[in-house]
């Protein structure tokens, strides 16, 4: 049976993304991206490790918001951000309010629209999955609805040297669970700390 992960970048205080998110913002307002994505854009070498570790899972699962700056009803030119061929070469499980057909992409990546909410979208993505992970890839909203379900076995978090003050936060709404740190490593861009839960 597949486990599921959750692995996200932070800031120190607690942000996974500016305000106001849009087209030609997709991390909002300030200096989110170049932040809190330092570690994996401009030090990939020193952080290699995590950066494979990001992608390695059977399956992913991300909220819209995610995958598209719109909202409403789909615009069916819009195949997210990442181009032609995204980073995840395998199955993706957007969740969403709005049906819309399988969008197939270079790479063997998938995306799949669930519009039946967390629940279901984890049962296809374990199913998609077989004995490798699941991803839960974000943003902050899919990852807090995930842990606040009990739903997720490991977090992993990129924590950045970095006090953004507001923004969309992890942990909003989330009941109370215990952690198992396992790993920690630090490298000049952020630390890293993989955690159990609920153990």
């Amino acid at each position: 049976m597949s486990k599921v992960f959750c692995d996200i970048s932070t800031s120190l205080d607690g942000y996974v993304t500016g305000l106001n998110q849009r087209l030609d913002a997709p991390f909002g307002d300030g200096p989110a991206r170049a932040e809190l994505h330092r570690w994996a854009l401009e030090a990939a070498e020193e952080n290699a490790v995590e950066r494979e570790r990001v992608i390695d899972a059977g399956a992913f699962i991300m909220g819209r918001n995610m995958f598209d700056p719109h909202r409403g009803a789909w615009d069916p030119e819009w195949t997210g951000w990442w181009g032609a061929e995204p980073p995840y070469h395998g199955p993706v499980f957007v969740l969403t309010h709005h049906e819309r057909d399988d969008l197939v992409m270079d790479g063997g990546t998938t995306f799949h629209f669930v519009t039946g909410g967390i629940t279901e979208a984890l049962d296809r993505a374990k199913a998609a999955a077989g004995d490798r992970w699941v991803s839960i890839a974000g943003g902050a909203s899919t990852a807090n609805q995930y842990l606040g379900a009990g739903l997720v076995d490991e977090l992993r978090l990129h924590i950045a040297p970095y006090v953004l003050g507001a923004g969309e936060r992890l942990f909003t709404g989330v009941r109370p669970f215990g952690l198992t740190p396992v790993e920690v490593r630090h490298t000049a861009a952020t630390t890293h700390v993989r955690y159990v839960i609920g153990s």
